[in-house]
């Protein structure tokens, strides 16, 4: 079989295949990968480490030998907020420029036993948080790639790397998805282990994956679970798809609007059981209950940095802390209380749904690098704990990248890739959708 498309286009698990079958090699594609981000590096700035050799030694090592298991020569890109044995992990912060740990996080050390190459680490919002890095949309270089997990999104989309690792306390796997017109996978709240992952707030991380194709996602899920890679597939009965506009439709611009309406005629016309569902009164205050978490959480992460280097914290950052020194842990505990009562309501909601679409975002990606764009909008889903993935849904007024969000319950991820796979093949659901 010829490999007529460009090595660096591939998706992860096509790369695995063909790599397997004697195609090309490991580092052929690790080459191909390293002349993209040559070439658009400068304009994109998705990278805070790449080490061209590096990257390379791993590719032959993997070239050298027999296959190590489900990721085999294939490269992957870390988000600078989980750690690395062999490459800094410095977080978007000067307080840790040029740290280099000893270990791997759990996610990297995983990837690598099953044969994954880690091409480098990709730009991140300080601590994960609101401050954002150099990187550009690949769309639009004026444009925010949204955060924090910046350099993923932007490196998955410009085809520097087929996945990378994000991470996301508020959006920050789904809103670049969205705004750089990828794949943005959050899994149920503690699937994927977290050692190695500085905190941002801890009873709201969970480390997610960016990628262009949903095969893609399954394979590295599989990778960092039990290894049984199942390509996702069609639904065995019509899917009951609840449209679900939240709470926060006020603020969801035409585009958003626009691409969800698109999405759920698509699902009706290929067979889905589609009806518009509103989230009841109870679920009005999580987008404050999330604020509130993340700000006592940051807070308390951060006391080591907060004691020793304030000045180095930016002002965005710092708001938040101050925030979350001056909650009481009354308030707190009120709000660790409110949002597992929704977590278990949104249990008895799904005995009606099998997923749900919303909003990925209130719209296209800002003007401008300074605001990495509103989480709200993934941030009432994160909170709930329950998987999401984000869906190229179109383009906006200014042909930029619009998604829809779809939500499956706590640990139904792989109903939620299944349904995420059929929606894109069955229902039309694509980038190019206008």
């Amino acid at each position: 079989m010829a490999v007529d498309t460009p090595l660096h286009e591939l998706g992860l698990a096509d790369s695995a295949r063909l790599i397997a079958a004697g195609k090309f090699t490991s580092e052929d594609l690790v080459r191909a990968c390293l002349a993209r981000i040559e070439a658009r590096e400068p304009v994109v700035k998705a990278w805070s480490f790449i080490d061209p050799e590096l990257a390379l030694r791993q590719a032959r090592d993997c070239d050298a030998g027999p296959s190590r298991g489900l990721l085999h020569g294939v490269p992957i890109g870390v988000k600078d907020v989980l750690d690395t044995h062999d490459m800094p992990t410095e977080m978007g912060s000067p307080i840790y420029q040029g740290l280099r740990p000893s270990w791997d996080a759990a996610c990297v050390a995983l990837a690598r036993s099953a044969g994954a190459v880690v091409l480098g680490k990709t730009v991140t919002c300080e601590f994960a948080g609101m401050a954002p890095g150099a990187t550009t949309n690949p769309h639009d270089p004026a444009r925010t790639p949204g955060g924090s997990s910046s350099g993923s999104g932007a490196a998955v989309a410009d085809h520097m790397v087929a996945l990378a690792y994000g991470t996301q306390t508020g959006g920050s796997v789904l809103r670049p998805a969205a705004f750089c017109g990828v794949i943005g996978y959050k899994p149920t709240y503690g699937m994927f282990n977290r050692a190695g992952l500085k905190f941002a707030a801890e009873s709201l991380d969970t480390i997610g994956l960016i990628a262009r194709e949903i095969e893609d996602l399954a394979l590295v899920t599989a990778a960092l679970t039990d290894g049984a890679f199942v390509p996702p597939s069609a639904p065995s009965a019509p899917l009951r798809v609840g449209i679900c506009q939240t709470y926060l439709w006020p603020k969801a611009e035409p585009e958003s609007r626009a691409a969800l309406e698109r999405a759920a005629q698509s699902a009706r016309d290929a067979g889905a059981d589609v009806v518009e569902f509103t989230l009841p009164k109870s679920f009005s205050a999580l987008t404050e209950t999330r604020e509130i978490l993340n700000n006592v959480e940051r807070a308390r992460s951060l006391g080591y940095e907060w004691a020793h280097h304030r000045e180095q914290i930016s002002p965005a950052l710092t708001r938040s802390v101050e925030l979350g020194l001056a909650t009481s842990d009354e308030q707190y505990r009120a709000a660790m209380r409110y949002a597992e009562q929704r977590r278990l309501e949104l249990d008895d909601i799904f005995g009606k749904f099998d997923v749900l679409l919303a909003p990925s975002a209130n719209g296209e990606a800002p003007v401008g690098l300074h605001y990495a764009g509103d989480p709200s909008f993934q941030g009432l889903w994160t909170l709930l704990h329950v998987p999401t993935i984000s869906l190229p849904a179109g383009k906006g007024p200014n042909l930029m990248p619009v998604g829809v969000q779809m939500i499956a319950p706590r640990y139904a991820d792989r109903k939620l890739l299944d349904a995420a796979q059929w929606l894109v093949a069955r229902a039309g659901v694509t980038d190019d959708m206008a």
